[in-house]
């Protein structure tokens, strides 16, 4: 042993200690930490400690849950286990656990960080890698998903013998797994489990050859039989597939091994589509490690997270449920999880947008909230750092919600109604902590004294009808919003910004209709009223600015006819000159007189939020930009505003100015969406959309509506950002 291994470990043992016993903090991280910068090869050199292998867990989604589920079957199968059970799971958390394992062990279980991987995988060279799903997931952190691939290809390459179990479903997992040459064993669910589909899918095209995607069928997500029709790549044949799927209070399946024909059953005590595909990566990791399946089973049976995934307790004798949501795809998981239970609800969401959030929010526009909408018996409330932007989202949705500043707030509430309201508090990632904590600090323990029953009946608000006269010629052809390519261009959550329109319409009574003109439709823009057009990947922003150049005069035409156009980060460099995928020149359509280019020196991408003073608000403008384009105004080129916040850049490094305004078409960089805390905005595009539509017979103004939950979500990100009004 080197004298730096040596000295590495006894900085993480005096590191641990520490941390322990005098900070009474967690010693998941630090110790790795230090012991990694004094020896960047500590990882390998303790690997020593693993007798007959290990499994590194990877994936967006479940990652915690998994890797807990494996660890515990492990050692009821008698295996002694290494394991960062806490979700520490930076090469840090790897080295940590590593290091605070004493003497050998027969197993290691890992939970890695997607990109993380190449830094930790290499140094393990597991027996196993397990590829749960890939989902869009801290964008300003991650970057797009082809980034998150190439991490998972790069570190698999660096350790040739491990087996790669993927989940085949996911056609992002699948082109992992065809780009390496590592053995893989695909599985994934073997029949359609006819499940209502959510709006989001992150893989709509094929990665080889950027065509359209067809589904056969759609678990959830993007996870299903999909196929490409213009170059073959299809979901492979599953080495283990789910088939005769059982749906209740609980879920039981069989597992068919494709090889052999064998059937094993599975049973787990929570439905969700997403426990089958949890259950069976755990099993198939398990199976590989030698556990015998009915010790598996007694594991899942006794599985009893007690960290925030799926946990259950209750306060005052009524039932909880805690769970991890941190993306779109997981709060639609965790909605219907909701919407599916019996019963009557009281659901708390939870979001902050630390570091390790990730800043931007914007994905919680993607989120189903609607779902909960449509039930009459759930009282909701917002909680976490965001909560303003997370009321305003519901109130979208059509739920009125409460703001709140801890989780005993939504707790007390609870417990002063009927006996039958049930309690559910969903958390991203670095909010869990605390909520769970007041959770635990109230839960039962033994016996739990009876409490009389509240009195308190809730009653869900419904936001009131402002009625906007002037708009009777409208009810023969209502108002009309074309949102273009919305399955290309929507990154971001650019579409809450065609929500926001078409709400703050209804709310006045003017009538209104939202047509999505999808990839491969056609889209008359001689009934537009208002078009949308949002940003997206750079592969989804070439195929839509190709469909956009054969129906560049009609757009043309549109705009110079005072037409109300919003184009977002990709939308609004298509408009320009040309713009750059990468190193090649992409010609656009000159709409405004504008070029994107890269930069030429200094960081790569502009990601922060953002204020800007706009000539078309009294309000500051607020919102997320995260895009690597530089664009340059022509001459004579109104910006759409300038930055007047201490971060944030705009177009470019330089000009300090956002976006641009001309006629009434908006471009900018600013996601968010930009409407929802920009109500102004919004209401300056119906306002154009009107007085093109009625001329002189259009209303002088709009009729006023409530928007205090709007201004709150901006008051509080302008003056976060240094700006009053």
């Amino acid at each position: 042993m080197s004298i730096r291994t040596l000295l590495a470990r006894s900085a993480s043992s005096a590191s641990t200690w520490g941390l322990r016993h005098i900070a009474r903090r967690p010693a998941a991280n630090m110790p790795g930490k230090i012991a990694l910068k004094l020896d960047p090869q500590i990882i390998s050199e303790s690997m020593g400690k693993i007798t007959e292998g290990s499994i590194v867990v990877v994936g967006t989604n479940g990652k915690t849950t998994i890797t807990n589920m494996i660890a515990d079957a492990l050692e009821r199968q008698g295996k002694t286990v290494a394991c960062n059970r806490t979700g520490a799971n930076l090469a840090y958390g790897v080295a940590t656990t590593l290091l605070q394992t004493k003497g050998s062990v027969q197993w290691g279980v890992f939970e890695s960080d997607e990109l993380w991987l190449a830094h930790t995988l290499p140094q393990v060279q597991a027996s196993y890698v397990l590829l749960l799903n890939l989902f869009r997931d801290q964008l300003d952190r991650c970057g797009e998903i082809d980034r998150v691939q190439d991490a998972i290809v790069q570190a698999l390459s660096e350790s040739p013998d491990t087996v790669l179990l993927y989940n085949a479903d996911d056609p992002l997992c699948a082109m992992v797994a065809l780009r390496v040459s590592n053995k893989s064993i695909a599985f994934g669910v073997g029949e359609d489990l006819h499940q209502q589909q959510n709006m989001v899918s992150d893989a709509q095209m094929c990665q080889r050859c950027s065509a359209m995607f067809t589904y056969e069928y759609r678990q959830y997500g993007q996870l299903g039989t999909y196929s490409c029709p213009h170059c073959g790549f299809s979901r492979p044949e599953l080495d283990f597939a789910a088939k005769h799927v059982v749906f209740g209070n609980d879920i039981s399946f069989e597992v068919e091994e494709a090889a052999s024909g064998s059937h094993v059953s599975l049973r787990a005590q929570r439905a969700g589509v997403y426990m089958i595909y949890n259950v069976m990566a755990a099993w198939l990791a398990s199976h590989f490690a030698g556990v015998r399946d009915e010790v598996f089973q007694q594991a899942v049976d006794l599985f009893d997270p007690q960290n925030g995934r799926l946990q259950s307790l209750t306060i005052q004798g009524r039932p909880v449920l805690l769970n991890l949501a941190k993306n779109p795809t997981g709060f639609n998981q965790n909605m219907k999880l909701i919407t599916q239970a019996e019963g009557k609800k009281v659901a708390a969401f939870f979001i902050n947008d630390n570091e390790a959030d990730g800043h931007d929010i914007s994905w919680i526009w993607d989120c189903d909230f609607e779902e909960l909408a449509e039930q009459e018996d759930v009282l909701v409330y917002a909680g976490g750092i965001r909560k303003n932007d997370l009321q305003l989202r519901l109130r979208y949705a059509g739920i009125e919600a409460k703001t709140i500043n801890s989780v005993d707030e939504m707790v007390n509430e609870a417990l002063s109604m009927p006996a039958d309201w049930n309690m559910y508090a969903i958390a991203n990632y670095t909010s869990l902590p605390a909520v769970r904590d007041s959770l635990m600090a109230r839960a039962d323990k033994g016996e739990v004294e009876k409490v009389a029953e509240g009195t308190f009946e809730p009653v869900r608000k419904r936001h009131e009808l402002v009625v906007q006269e002037g708009v009777e010629a409208l009810a023969t052809r209502p108002l009309r919003i074309v949102h273009l390519f919305p399955d290309l261009l929507n990154l971001y959550g650019d579409g809450g910004n065609v929500r926001v329109l078409a709400q703050r319409c209804a709310w006045r009574g003017i009538p209104v209709e939202v047509k999505a003109v999808h990839y491969g439709q056609q889209a008359h823009l001689d009934q537009a009223d208002i078009v949308m057009l949002g940003g997206g990947p750079d592969r989804e922003q070439k195929l839509a600015s190709e469909v956009l150049f054969a129906m560049k005069d009609e757009l043309r035409d549109y705009i110079e006819d005072d037409g109300a156009l919003l184009a977002i980060c990709g939308g609004y460099q298509i408009l320009g000159r040309r713009w750059l995928m990468g190193d090649e020149e992409v010609e656009g359509l000159s709409l405004i007189d504008a070029e994107t280019l890269r930069a030429g020196t200094g960081f790569d991408r502009l990601i922060d939020n953002i204020v800007l003073s706009s000539p078309l608000a009294k309000l500051p403008v607020v919102g997320y930009e995260n895009h690597a384009g530089r664009t340059k105004l022509g001459r004579g080129m109104k910006p759409f505003g300038k930055v007047v916040s201490h971060v944030g850049h705009g177009n470019d490094d330089i000009s300090g100015a956002d976006g641009v305004w001309y006629r009434n078409c908006i471009g900018t960089y600013l996601h968010g969406p930009l409407l929802g805390k920009n109500p102004e905005i919004a209401d300056y595009l119906i306002e154009a959309a009107l007085k093109r539509r009625l001329g002189n017979n259009a209303p002088e103004s709009l009729a006023l509506l409530d928007d205090s939950v709007e201004r709150n979500a901006n008051t509080y990100m302008a003056q976060r950002l240094g700006v009053s009004d």
